[in-house]
């Protein structure tokens, strides 16, 4: 072992013999911790080397054993939920560097150059320029680091498929400008705040055009020629990861990570047949409601090519999209009776990455930053961002979906391990945004039928996306399958179909968290409605999701159990 953690090692190893259980557990958090906490001074951006990620497998797996020795038979509610969850986390970074996940951080709508995206944002002081500053002038560092376990997962034959990439260059080349002032990582000093001098102004200014030029520039032009000269070449063809080394027992981690339930492809892929077939006779209902002369696939047709469905401006898709956010804003306090302090804004996505980018996203900040979180809408390729999806886009990546949940788990008591205010699982975190997509409906948010049909070609993408992804990582299916069978049961344009086939080939099960955390979700509402009667209250039941942060979904199960229990004894 090194001796990155030998004196933690040492504490834990001689202090366990004297403390409780409970103080054991509270000292490999945090020790875990300790070792989670920010890039030092000479990795502003992070340290990826290899030898970081080793140690990190190797802490992990040290702690892992210690946990394990743990008696927590005498432990109370909240300890046996961080026991669980720092398992899990462990256990998950252990997986990933036996996989070597850390070799290829690449994604069909990201990669480790865009997401350097994510660290521009508005300058409001002095200290906020000069930080900024820092990491600009770390980007060659990052990009050299990233780029060297990148070509052992070339040798490794773990590249994504070349099919992935159509348009990629745009994630690169944009950044490659003539001059300072044009580029996406100067922009922030565009607009400095009041406060600050002239002179100030034009220090900070001078300063950042100097670094874009000398270092954000040329960075970019090695990643372009990363990519063109080194990577696409050794690009594999096969599109599943089944068919790279490990690649079934790595997809099964996979499913095991991203549903943090024990099911098997099979089970999944079946379940995702009968959730399509059950949406379907729903969205055909809705044919007939209005009234429409034509097949599901015509009218799904009519819905892609009509234009009284899309704006005919980014701004009005925004004022749309500002205008759903305002409605589900105000009914919150009838579902919800904890409701987060941190705001949130909508806004576009950034053009730097918005061509190869989802629908929408949410953004969250730190607790301690003065930003907002931010609710993303992708204002690219206007006739593929049909209108009547909006509500559901919304509610999901706003209020009450991530916005709600992520800006309250960063808000938990001080009680609850930092690591947990932190940790997202997508099986909680994407379960719950989905199921907010269908607690719109209870808010009112759906006013016609064409935003009802959105609702449920959502749920309808969701339920596709259980049979796509085992279909194309471990049955064998081909890109172009996998597109027919969403193109023909959702009302995507067919630009959205095309974008998330390739986030599906490029990550792996990550796709299948969203139904199957819905669908635990809503087995837990219906259970509890049942049992409890005229007992049941929804703001409670919402309370009781969210009040211990992000959990697995046995871990929430167990949750919701407890709760009727109580409530039926009292």
């Amino acid at each position: 072992m090194k001796n990155f953690s030998l004196a933690a090692a040492i504490f834990l190893f001689f202090g366990c013999n004297t403390l409780t259980p409970d103080q054991e557990l509270e000292s490999l958090i945090q020790a875990y911790q300790d070792y989670q906490k920010g890039p030092n001074a000479n990795f502003i951006l992070g340290d990826y080397s290899e030898s970081k990620f080793e140690q990190r497998a190797l802490l992990s797996d040290s702690l892992l054993t210690q946990l394990k020795e743990i008696n927590t038979e005498t432990f109370q509610e909240d300890d046996k939920i961080s026991y669980e969850l720092l398992e899990f986390v462990l256990k998950e970074i252990i997986t990933q560097y036996k996989f070597k996940t850390h070799w290829n951080p690449i994604l069909s709508d990201a990669g480790f150059h865009s997401s350097l995206t994510y660290q521009v944002r508005p300058i409001t002081n002095k200290k906020g320029a000069l930080n900024y500053l820092k990491k600009l002038k770390a980007i060659p560092l990052y990009i050299e680091q990233q780029s060297e376990l990148i070509r052992k997962g070339l040798e490794a034959n773990m590249g994504q498929p070349l099919i992935i990439f159509k348009g990629y260059e745009s994630t690169y080349e944009q950044h490659i400008t003539p001059t300072a002032e044009e580029n996406f990582y100067y922009s922030p000093f565009l607009n400095l705040p009041t406060p600050l001098s002239k002179t100030e102004k034009d220090s900070l200014q001078a300063a950042a055009k100097k670094v874009v030029l000398e270092k954000v520039i040329p960075s970019f032009k090695s990643v372009k020629r990363f990519f063109e000269e080194e990577y696409y070449p050794k690009t594999r063809s096969a599109i599943g990861v089944s068919e790279t080394p490990n690649g079934k027992a790595y997809y099964q981690s996979r499913i095991d990570y991203y549903t943090t339930l024990n099911l098997s492809a099979e089970q999944i892929h079946q379940k995702g047949l009968e959730e399509v077939a059950r949406i379907k006779a729903q969205m055909e209902s809705i044919v007939k409601e209005v009234e429409f002369k034509g097949t599901l696939k015509e009218f799904i047709t009519f819905l892609r090519t009509d234009s009284q469905f899309y704006a005919k401006t980014p701004e009005k898709l925004l004022k749309h999209a500002r205008n759903i956010a305002k409605k589900l804003d105000e009914q919150l306090p009838r579902f919800f009776k904890t409701l987060p302090r941190k705001p949130y804004g909508v806004a576009p996505v950034p053009d730097a990455i918005a061509p190869k980018y989802t629908g929408g996203r949410y953004v969250g900040t730190s607790p301690e930053s003065t930003d907002p979180g931010y609710y993303w809408v992708n204002t690219y390729n206007l006739p593929s961002r049909p209108l009547y999806v909006i509500p559901s886009l919304t509610a999901h990546e706003a209020v009450p979906g991530h916005h709600l949940q992520g800006a309250l788990n960063q808000e938990l008591p001080e009680s609850i391990p930092q690591f947990r205010r932190n940790l997202y699982l997508s099986a909680y975190g994407e379960g719950w945004g989905l199921y907010t997509e269908f607690l719109a409906n209870e808010m009112g948010i759906y006013t016609t039928p064409y935003e009802h049909f959105g609702k449920l070609t959502y749920e309808m993408w969701r339920a596709c996306r259980l049979v796509v992804d085992t279909g194309m990582h471990m049955f064998g299916w081909s890109r172009q399958r996998a597109v027919d069978f969403m193109s023909e049961n959702t009302a995507l344009s067919m630009h959205e179909v095309n974008t998330e086939i390739d986030r599906y080939i490029s990550w792996p099960g990550q796709a299948l968290s969203y139904k199957i955390g819905e669908l635990k979700i809503r087995e837990l509402r219906t259970l509890a409605e049942n049992e409890l009667g005229n007992k049941f209250d929804i703001r409670e039941f919402h309370e009781k999701i969210l009040e211990k942060g992000t959990l697995t979904l046995p871990l929430l199960e167990s949750q919701i159990l407890n709760y009727i229990q109580e409530k039926k004894s009292n």
